[in-house]
């Protein structure tokens, strides 16, 4: 195991000596390192190695700021340049804010910009004062995700992330609109496993378990939509909505020519004061969320959770006891930590 802040050392040190902006470093390390706390190990310390490569092709810009596209109090558009989507989301974030406190919400449309990681990894940087923040991103370049009755892909999977506040733990939503990620499928198929179920379909339409029908396949299938072959009318709608609002709003995306590794990106950030008031917000939420956690749980289920609830339990065990990193991700960072002279970080006992 880890300490959190050697991880957060060991990932800024890297992104420093591949030439980032020693201002971006930190921001881009303490999103990936977060999202490993939660648990969600392909979106966090996963995906160092492929940033760096994209830095040393060219493909993520190391200095810079976002191009104003628009700018009204509420509605912004930027162009990210290039810059690392990680970064680029913190920054909309800490603009919306101060923003949604003064007009009850700010909208941020963010084209152009790499990989924004993993959602819920910024949820927490809101919900903590008190606000709501809805959060989407697509990739253009990828078209992973078949349309529901289709056999090859066409659409990311398009996660929806939200946060809002209770009078406990806030409730934090971060969910792919297809049944499983392109993060997991590669690694399932790396490892030579099989995939929980039928997630994925092959060139000819039929549903399987097998991964490398999407990874290593000619020709390539592609991944389900949430609700499977039955049911993916659903996660294929949402699906669309994704794309409408990271791709529409911002003005970039599946119609315009490749440029890499992409996160189109909406957020909006609201602030309950403005509205009805946070105590009657908080109110409404609470009173929900304490049903829920009330229900007789159904046979098999230990108790009934929110969404959320297991990522923040294992951040404070994370951050109280260490972090442990699934066992492919140090490998793929220790010949960077080689060529670079960054000494891996200590283990904990």
């Amino acid at each position: 195991m880890f300490s959190a802040p050697s991880l957060i050392h060991f990932a800024t040190r890297l992104l420093d000596a591949a030439g980032m902006d020693p201002a971006k470093s930190p921001v881009i390390a303490e999103v990936l390192v977060e999202a490993d706390l939660m648990g969600h190990d392909t979106h966090g310390l996963n995906l160092l190695a492929p940033y760096l490569a994209d830095i040393r092709k060219g493909e993520l810009a190391t200095t810079g700021s976002p191009r104003v596209v628009a700018d009204f109090p509420a509605a912004v558009t930027w162009d990210g340049e290039r810059l690392p989507g990680t970064w680029l989301v913190r920054e909309a974030i800490d603009l919306a804010i101060p923003r949604a406190k003064q007009y009850g919400t700010c909208s941020v449309a963010i084209r152009r910009g790499h990989h924004i990681a993993c959602l819920a990894a910024y949820l927490k940087r809101v919900t903590d004062q008190g606000m709501v923040i809805l959060l989407m991103t697509s990739a253009p370049e990828n078209h992973s995700v078949a349309p529901h009755g289709g056999r090859s892909g066409v659409i990311t999977p398009d996660p929806i992330a939200a946060g809002w506040p209770t009078d406990g733990d806030p409730v934090l939503i971060d969910v792919s609109m297809s049944i499983t990620t392109n993060g997991m499928v590669a690694r399932v198929s790396k490892e030579g496993g099989r995939l929980p179920g039928a997630w994925v379909i092959d060139a000819d339409g039929n549903p399987t378990d097998d991964p490398s029908v999407v990874t290593t396949a000619t020709p390539k299938g592609a991944l389900l939509p949430m609700g499977g072959v039955e049911y993916g009318h659903k996660g294929y709608a949402l699906g669309l909505l994704v794309e409408a609002m990271t791709q529409g709003f911002g003005g970039h995306g599946r119609a315009d020519p490749v440029e890499g590794w992409t996160g189109e990106v909406f957020l909006q950030v609201l602030d309950p004061a403005l509205f009805a008031g946070s105590e009657a917000f908080t109110r409404q939420t609470s009173w929900v969320a304490d049903a829920c956690r009330g229900v007789q749980p159904r046979p098999g289920v230990e108790r009934v959770r929110l969404p959320g609830e297991a990522g923040l339990a294992r951040r404070r065990r994370a951050l109280a006891e260490g972090v442990t990193l699934h066992p492919g991700i140090l490998p793929q960072l220790r010949p960077w930590a080689g060529e670079f002279g960054v000494p891996l970080p200590d283990e904990q006992p």
